[in-house]
């Protein structure tokens, strides 16, 4: 627009905005006008009325310009005395103009979204882009919302790109549901056309304010047979979500991502949780899907929580031991004098040991073996402490005590860390692991110290309820492993069952052959085209499929008998793969497909069972998962949302670094 008989104003000293450069201040009568120095638009240029309008219009109208203003538009020096300070918070935009460098000609981009884009220099700045990126990095690194707020991260984006406008803590968590949602429907997606099927891991979360939580993750093999996690869900649970309950939002889960017909196994991560739970879920998922008939297979228990739960028993046990040496520990410890004859002391009786005496973490019970097992070696030193206070001396017996629970405990701590610092824990991993501790169990319980027996005893009975739910399923994801096949069953029963172990290693036997022609059967009507790979069977509700109920199993049945030998009596009856350290199982597995097509598929769902749930972080908490008080404070629904992606974003993360974690948990915090 054409601006006549108006006279030029004089610019303030205080026009320091750069967006003053591209517009010439007009006064008209008693009002204040901005006029485009591009385009000759007038605009409201009162000291009221700041400046934000202005630098919209400047983005539209320099799309339609040739100008480069990549240093136009850059942030303005600071004067020297400028400082920050919280309460008052100013910016020196000023900048001298022999300090611009003169604009040249560039070539705008017209497939840019309008008035969303511009060119500064060589790149183009994307309002939206950057909020979403910011979003991103927010849920990445589990960042609070509220730092959008914080009046240091303000300055910074202020500096780095002044016409970035910092969004509210409200409109970034949008933002990051708006990422959610995105990355929710590729996972939806990628499962719905995965062709094996998934396992399901249920964890309990808790908050510091006792709130409850079940995290559910989705665990399988993918067509490149790679193993994969993804926490599907992370759910509130209120006051009105008992037990029982617990089945209905699992189920609800499961249906919402399409993939109750696809559940192969489900892992729980506590030995005590009611069986009524998992009984309910069984009735009411697909019950034609392949499994063993007495379901052992979809009912898991994690291996790392048992032997956390057996461990917390040898502690609690040995409590007023471990009382005694961590004050004797918090004397020697308490100066450097003290700590110096406590050294010479232990040269005097011959202990030459690198070892320094710690105090314990009670929380993370490995922290109480180390703190046990360097007391142990220095009881003698302890024992000629002359200062020491009395009521830390311990007796013989107690020292005895204090070493037998020391091997207890040491064992426990190294297979846990088998577990917790594999990159790949696929199933077959677990069995000899698991069948060593039962050994030694049985071992402990025979031991002639009426204290020790009574612990183990009451650590076996614990024991005994995981190898009754899982042993099974331990077996078979072993004999998938071609170094060992049927040998190590019968290698480890031999040892835990003594003259009944070939009726146990028959029951596995007859386990991985129950469970092969169920695959067996699934794939004949995947040939047929009555099924597809990774659903479940054609459901016996129909009412052809009823009349004919046992009419594929008897199909399969009498066509095996016609056919010379089957994939896993192939696979049984050939040698064993050399065992070495580089071993890779699922590699295996996708070479040696063509070779075995029925049971490379069996092996691909069994090998994908988390038979544990918890990640090295966690794997010596002595008390519960808890969230941190930011997470803790969200919304249900934003809480969800935030844990979910981060998990996702962060799973292709790991993609392009391979030593990254293979678990991405929610943010957490240790329990007192």
């Amino acid at each position: 627009m054409e601006v006549a008989n108006e006279s030029t104003a004089k610019k303030p000293k205080r026009l320091t905005s750069v967006v003053w450069n591209h517009f010439e201040r007009v006064k008209k009568a008693d009002i204040c006008y901005a006029v485009c120095v591009h385009c000759n638009k007038k605009l409201s240029g009162s000291s009221n009325s700041g400046t934000t309008h202005l630098r919209n219009h400047l983005m539209r109208c320099l799309k339609r310009s040739n100008y480069d203003v990549s240093q136009l538009l850059a942030v303005k020096r600071r004067k020297k005395e400028n400082t920050l300070t919280i309460a008052n918070i100013s910016y020196d935009e000023g900048q001298r103009k022999e300090d611009y460098m003169k604009p040249t000609i560039v070539k705008y981009e017209q497939d840019q979204r309008k008035d969303e884009a511009f060119n500064l220099g060589s790149s183009w700045f994307d309002p939206e882009r950057s909020r979403l990126d910011l979003a991103r990095m927010i849920i990445l690194h589990g960042y609070p919302l509220a730092m959008v707020e914080h009046v240091g991260f303000k300055v910074f984006v202020k500096n780095m790109q002044p016409l970035f406008d910092v969004v509210h803590n409200s409109t970034i968590e949008l933002s990051c549901v708006e990422i959610y949602m995105k990355e929710k429907q590729r996972i939806y997606d990628m499962l719905s056309k995965l062709q094996g099927r998934i396992n399901l891991a249920i964890e309990m979360w808790s908050s510091p304010e006792n709130s409850k939580y079940v995290c559910l993750t989705a665990h399988y093999v993918d067509d490149e047979w790679k193993l994969q996690k993804k926490i599907l869900n992370f759910l509130t649970l209120d006051s009105s979500h008992t037990e029982d309950m617990l089945s209905d939002v699992i189920i609800k889960c499961l249906m919402d991502w399409d993939i109750d017909c696809k559940l192969f196994s489900m892992t729980f991560d506590d030995c005590s949780t009611n069986d009524d739970i998992v009984l309910r879920i069984k009735d009411q998922i697909s019950e034609s899907r392949p499994r063993l008939s007495n379901g052992q297979l979809l009912d898991v228990r994690s291996a790392a929580h048992v032997l956390n739960s057996i461990a917390q028993d040898a502690i609690e046990a040995l409590q007023v031991v471990i009382q005694k040496i961590r004050g004797s520990v918090k004397y020697v410890k308490s100066s450097q004098s003290i700590l110096g004859k406590f050294n010479e002391i232990a040269q005097q009786q011959g202990i030459n040991n690198h070892k320094i005496v710690v105090l314990d973490y009670p929380i993370r019970w490995n922290s109480t073996y180390m703190m046990l097992e360097t007391a142990v070696e220095y009881r003698n030193v302890f024992h000629h402490l002359p200062e020491l206070d009395p009521d830390f001396a311990l007796s013989d017996e107690e020292w005895k005590r204090a070493s037998s629970i020391v091997s207890y405990l040491k064992l426990l701590i190294e297979i846990i860390n088998v577990f917790s610092s594999n990159k790949c824990p696929t199933a077959n991993i677990y069995f000899p692991e698991i069948c060593h501790v039962h050994i030694q169990l049985i071992e402990w319980c025979k031991s002639s110290d009426a204290f020790l027996s009574s612990l183990a005893t009451k650590m076996k009975a614990k024991f005994d309820k995981y190898w009754s739910k899982c042993s099974l399923g331990l077996a078979v994801a072993a004999i998938l492993d071609p170094r060992f096949k049927m040998k190590l069953v019968e290698y480890y029963y031999s040892q835990i069952y003594g003259s009944t172990a070939l009726e146990r290693i028959k029951e596995a036997s007859d386990g991985i052959k129950e469970l092969f022609n169920a695959y067996s059967i699934c794939s004949t009507l995947i040939d047929q085209g009555s099924a597809l790979p990774g659903s479940s069977l054609p459901s016996s509700s129909n009412d052809t499929r009823d009349k004919l109920k046992g009419f594929d199993k008897f199909l399969h049945e009498t066509s095996q008998s016609q056919t010379a030998i089957s994939d896993l009596e192939k696979y049984l009856d050939e040698p064993m793969f050399p065992r070495n350290c580089d071993f890779n199982i699922l590699n295996w597995w996708r070479v040696h497909t063509p070779r075995y097509p029925i049971l490379s598929m069996m092996a691909r769902d069994v090998l994908g069972t988390p038979m544990s749930t918890v990640a090295q972080e966690f794997a010596f908490n002595a008390g519960g998962r808890i969230l941190d008080s930011n997470q803790s404070s969200l919304p249900p629904d934003t809480r969800q949302a935030l844990i979910c992606t981060r998990d996702w974003l962060r799973t292709q993360s790991d993609d392009a670094t391979p030593s990254s974690s293979h678990y991405a948990l929610p943010l957490y915090v240790e329990a007192n």
